[in-house]
């Protein structure tokens, strides 16, 4: 489907303003740019004090750059002039592999927008001469509008009360009722409806009092079509800029390197419309996006305009990234003017300190960019669209890096056309041994120092000879062609050295004490093992394995829960008198924090006091409560691809997560038998081998 959009006429970008320019001449530019009406109020406002002003004082420079400011934004220029569904779609997939959530978040906005663009203008005529309504109707009519009449006010409103009209032109002398009548019970009925009167005993009071009332315009009879058509072309425009305008703010959340900065790059090419980036981590001064006043020496805008003045368009793509580092120091707190510039509700009027006037911000897409959101002010997430990024999985990941990845560092190495290629195991080998994280940047990276060491062997198969230097590589073309290169895993290994990473596997068998965990981390899921053991001692809990605070409490819920249950549970309720528990989770040099390892340690607890080996094929997650109720837990899909990775057979889930299950893809669940929960007692048998 190919749908064009009523395109707003693009004003050519303004010229910089010199200083040496006369105020006559910036008066012309200033009557050229069709400034709204307040805007070039200021800015001839602004102009009259330059005449007033001694052209070598400071305040002529500071009022020059002001109104050069001015005629540089892009008060009504827009890029948004056609939208194709499936062209959109096809750029999105043909860049990014997966991300449903969000290819499908940017296809309903902008099937709405394309809606918008294809709604009818529904205009009301009022009139009690028979004559004026026809002839105005067949006028509007032959304009493409969509018209209905009415012989009076009352009937007006009956016709109100079946039909919402954008717009309600009317008479000012009818009978019955009239038009200043119809004005006031016709903003209390619709008040989004834009009412014109028209009238043959137009004046200047009668004028004034209409649009006291709430008239949008005002005319005079006999009506000149001419103004009327632009009349009516204005006010659509406007109704069509706030219904389509609205932009969502969109925060894309998720760990490094899994796409959330160029999928913004790729919806602004399926949008067609200029993308803008900024990168707000460690911004402190909340001037850096506001602007400073013009009172202090060496003031400028912020950067918010300065971007929209740089790619002279209302309505970019606006990435502001790394939202969740952003700073706060005595200059103040840029978090709080991104309430204003991320608030639909406010950025329609967001003020600089430097331009002092309000400038619409509505028509643009922002989206923001952070690793995790819990540090963000809840004012401001509650402001924004969160989408989740996730990890990917293995064969996502391969099939990233085969049809994305490996072509483009081949590219960048002068390595096109060469033959050269990489096996399956290859780029397994890469993501199991070479990295550990969610994303694909880093495997990027260990492609590009595998495509490095193949440019140096192909220039030296080029070259003839093993002694000839590198710079005799401009005789490539009369050498032979190079030898067809397949990379395996044997030169994965010569290229990079033996393997960096070990993620942890399954138990082969199972111990007394050690459960089996599920994890979430920066960079994806992992499977840890806790342990359990007790010893003489005077009735303490030890925990190590750098845990946090919450981690600990889970540990004393734990415990709380065996020795409250104890007899439920088959063990004996003095088990803890002169004893010491020890839990320990491993890689303690590592920070360990979160709220599902209540279920594990539980488990681990279980497995010590009953002396029942745990079973080694059973992972697990979830928080425990006092009453043994097992509750809701986050990253849900990272702790299965860490299950699938690690040979886990059964995973135990929360019952609560069921519904997190149906969103997955079917790939996700294979090979793992997933068991919900949510009392513990029922999971004895399933964790712990008989006795």
């Amino acid at each position: 489907m190919f749908f064009k959009k009523t395109q707003q006429r693009e004003q050519p970008a303004p010229q910089t303003t010199e200083s040496n320019e006369t105020p006559s001449a910036l008066h012309q530019k200033i009557q050229q740019a069709a400034l709204p009406a307040p805007i070039a109020a200021a800015a001839m406002a602004e102009l009259e004090r330059l005449e007033k002003t001694d052209p070598s004082a400071p305040e002529y420079a500071i009022g020059l750059n002001y109104i050069d400011l001015i005629l540089s934004l892009p008060w009504n220029t827009v890029h948004d002039i056609h939208i194709d569904l499936n062209q959109a779609e096809r750029v999105m997939e043909s860049q990014h592999h997966g991300l449903r959530q969000v290819k499908e978040r940017i296809l309903e906005y902008l099937a709405v927008r394309t809606l918008c663009s294809m709604r009818d203008f529904f205009i009301l005529i009022v009139d009690d001469e028979p004559i004026a309504r026809t002839n105005l109707e067949y006028v509007l009519k032959k304009e493409g509008y969509r018209v209905d009449t009415a012989g009076n006010g009352l009937e007006a409103l009956e016709r109100m009360k079946s039909q919402e009209f954008d717009l309600i032109l009317t008479d000012m002398k009818m009978e019955k009722m009239d038009g200043f009548q119809l004005l006031e019970t016709a903003r209390k009925i619709s008040p989004r409806t834009d009412i014109v009167l028209i009238t043959g005993y137009a004046t200047v009071n009668s004028a004034v009092a209409a649009l006291k009332k709430g008239a949008t315009h005002y005319l005079p009879k006999p009506i000149n079509l001419d103004e009327l058509r632009e009349t009516i072309r204005e006010i659509r425009g406007r109704k069509r800029a706030l219904q389509c305008g609205r932009s969502p703010i969109l925060c894309f959340t998720g760990p490094p390197g899994t796409g959330k900065t160029s999928i913004g790059r790729s919806i602004a090419e399926s949008l067609e419309r200029p993308f803008v980036r900024v990168s707000v981590a460690g911004l402190r001064d909340e001037a850096d996006l506001r602007g400073h006043r013009r009172t202090y020496v060496g003031a400028m805008p912020g950067r918010i305009l300065n971007e929209i003045r740089r790619v002279n368009a209302r309505n970019p793509v606006f990435m502001l990234d790394e939202i969740d580092k952003i700073g706060q120091d005595f200059r103040g707190d840029p978090a709080s003017v991104l309430l204003e510039i991320l608030d639909p509700e406010q950025n329609s009027h967001f003020t600089d300190h430097y331009l002092d006037l309000p400038f619409d911000l509505s028509a643009v897409l922002f989206i923001t960019t952070a690793n995790g959101i819990e540090n963000l002010p809840a004012a401001l997430r509650d402001r924004m669209e969160v989408i989740a990024f996730t990890g990917y999985t293995e064969t996502e990941k391969r099939q990233i890096a085969f049809r994305y990845l490996i072509p483009r560092q081949l590219q960048e190495h002068g390595l096109t056309n060469r033959g050269i290629g990489f096996s399956e195991e290859a780029v397994s080998r890469l993501i199991q041994d070479y990295t550990q994280e969610a994303g694909v940047r880093n495997l990027e990276r260990e492609i590009a120092a595998v495509c490095r060491k193949l440019a140096r062997i192909c220039l030296l198969q080029e070259s003839g000879a093993g002694g000839q230097q590198p710079d005799q590589a401009s005789k490539a073309d009369d050498a032979e062609p190079a030898k067809p290169i397949r990379v395996d895993e044997q030169m994965v290994v010569q290229f990079l050295g033996p393997r960096r990473y070990n993620h942890m596997s399954a138990e082969t068998a199972g111990r007394i004490g050690v459960v089996t965990g599920l994890v979430w981390t920066e960079f994806g899921g992992e499977i840890i093992s806790v342990e359990a053991g007790i010893m003489k001692g005077k009735e303490q809990l030890l925990l190590t394995g750098s845990l946090g605070d919450i981690l600990r409490e889970s540990a004393q819920t734990a415990l709380s829960y065996v020795r409250s249950h104890a007899e439920i549970l088959g063990i004996d309720p003095d088990f803890f008198q002169d004893r010491d528990i020890h839990i320990h989770i491993p890689a303690g040099a590592i920070p360990k924090e979160g709220s599902s390892a209540g279920l594990t340690i539980a488990m681990a607890l279980l497995s010590l006091l009953t002396r029942r080996p745990a079973k080694p094929a059973v992972a697990m997650t979830g928080e425990l409560t006092l009453s043994g109720t097992i509750l809701q837990i986050a990253g849900l899909r990272e702790k299965l691809l860490a299950a699938q990775r690690a040979g886990v057979a059964t995973v135990i889930i929360p019952k609560a997560n069921a519904v997190d299950l149906a969103g997955m893809d079917r790939e996700m669940l294979e090979r793992i038998e997933i068991v919900l929960a949510e009392d513990i007692q029922t999971l004895i048998d399933v964790v712990l081998e008989m006795q």
